[in-house]
């Protein structure tokens, strides 16, 4: 009898755990456990801090959650941004990962930030929003208003890693088509014929969890077989 795989969802930039509702609904649905996670700062009425929240305070965040609720197995699923954060926490934790799953999502090394991977599109994004108040990314046109304001050091930090990351074999990531001024094409090119990768890709906009949630849910529960 294999494992049962916990499904851990990180959301992207100005986004809770909500953003992943309509997957994870479905996936419970077919008796999958799941877990959506909003991070520091990002919270509906984000709590009182003593300090910047950086990129380590949500790689650490992650972490802790992992070892409270004591999950392994994990299918651990990064949208966006958070491609730094799921691979800062299989740095630290690569027992308890089973697989990593990048959702048009950045894919780091050692020294990287979401900084000096993203486009000029979004560098400008960066800069123009934390002119409110220079510690947090103003939230993009658009029309949820569950998003919230993005702390900027978590965008500008470079991310450490000692290489056990690399441990993790099982790794997917899924490209999303369907949207101009995306990051992700150079990326897409190099890993699209790659032996070490599961390349995926969905041609819709970068929020395929609202745009296209069947499709999304469809790779991700074939994954578990796919990684047995």
């Amino acid at each position: 009898m294999k494992n049962e795989k916990t499904y851990v969802f990180v959301p992207g930039g100005w986004h809770g755990g909500w953003a992943y509702d309509p997957i994870s609904n479905k996936l419970v649905q077919q008796g999958k456990k799941c877990i959506s996670l909003t991070l520091p700062g990002l919270e509906a009425q984000p709590e009182k801090q003593d300090k910047i929240i950086n990129l380590d305070t949500h790689i650490q965040f992650v972490t802790d959650i992992f070892v409270k609720e004591n999950i392994t197995d994990a299918i651990l699923c990064g949208h966006s941004y958070a491609g730094l954060v799921i691979t800062g926490v299989a740095d630290k934790i690569p027992e308890r990962i089973h697989a990593l799953v990048y959702i048009d999502a950045y894919i780091p090394k050692d020294g990287d930030s979401c900084w000096s991977l993203t486009s000029e599109v979004y560098r400008d994004r960066f800069v123009t929003g934390a002119g409110n108040d220079g510690f947090t990314v103003a939230v993009p046109p658009g029309a949820d208003d569950r998003r919230r304001p993005h702390p900027l050091a978590t965008f500008m930090q470079s991310l450490r890693l000692n290489g056990s990351y690399e441990r993790i074999l099982n790794r997917t990531f899924i490209y999303l088509s369907g949207w101009e001024q995306s990051p992700f094409v150079k990326q897409y090119a190099e890993l699209k014929d790659s032996p070490d990768w599961n390349v995926e890709t969905i041609h819709c906009g970068h929020n395929v969890m609202k745009e296209c949630p069947d499709r999304l849910v469809d790779i991700l529960y074939r994954l578990e077989d796919k990684y047995s």
